[in-house]
């Protein structure tokens, strides 16, 4: 089954699904096997893997490796078209459409159109929404935008919305890595009730009662990076 098909069916079954991202560029001393068997034995079993971050290139093809030794689809969520490889399931397209950064609504997209039609790999067109996560994000340093504020939440709703007027097949609500604030309950709630399509939530997820309360306020796939390890 595809990679958004297996999103949709969560989504539609009022199931929950865990994604784990991997920076590249942030080495790590466990394997993917070995992050995904720590993860269960807290009870969370993770139902892909991000591959990506917000600068650097994509040269390490262990890590793939490593993914298909754990029986995970393997997800590109890339910063740049230097992370851009068929070695991947699927491509996680972002669209930074909290931002009006042009270069990052379509700029970067433009210049790597061929690049990624021509990967035989599914590509998700994604609404990415960054909100504050209470420190500056490398996003936000990557991106030139400025998160929106977590209590601006009828901004955040409306920006969701339109991403999925615009053809978005997912929404990702971002407290960027490290966040000392993560996207907050009240705003996952809103969201939720504003879009049909389904909702991924991530940025300084730390725990898993953090993660719990993403999933009951509304969230499809919680993603987390080091954080909850």
């Amino acid at each position: 089954m595809a990679v958004l098909d297996n999103i949709v069916s969560l989504h539609q079954h009022g199931k929950k699904g865990l994604a784990m991202l991997v920076d590249p560029d942030k080495p790590n001393t466990s394997s993917i096997c070995e992050r995904v068997n720590k993860l269960a034995q807290q009870g969370l079993h993770a139902q892909m893997v991000l591959i990506g971050g917000s600068t650097g290139r994509l040269t390490d093809t262990k890590l793939f490796e490593e993914v298909r030794q754990a029986g995970l689809p393997t997800v590109l969520f890339p910063g740049n078209a230097e992370q851009l490889t068929e070695a991947a399931d699927a491509l996680l397209l972002p669209s930074v459409i909290s931002g009006r950064n042009a270069e990052m609504l379509i700029g970067a997209h433009v210049r790597a159109a061929k690049q990624i039609q021509a990967l035989d790999i599914e590509v998700i067109p994604m609404g990415y929404i960054l909100v504050d996560g209470g420190k500056e994000s490398s996003v936000s340093k990557v991106s030139g935008t400025q998160p929106i504020p977590q209590e601006n939440i009828e901004e955040i709703v409306q920006t969701a919305i339109a991403g999925e007027l615009l053809g978005k097949q997912v929404i990702y609500l971002e407290a960027g890595s490290g966040a000392i604030v993560p996207v907050q309950q009240e705003v996952i709630k809103a969201v939720r009730q504003a879009v049909r399509v389904p909702l991924l939530v991530g940025g300084g997820i730390k725990t898993k009662a953090m993660a719990e309360q993403a999933w009951l306020s509304g969230a499809d796939i919680v993603v987390i990076g080091n954080g909850l390890e």
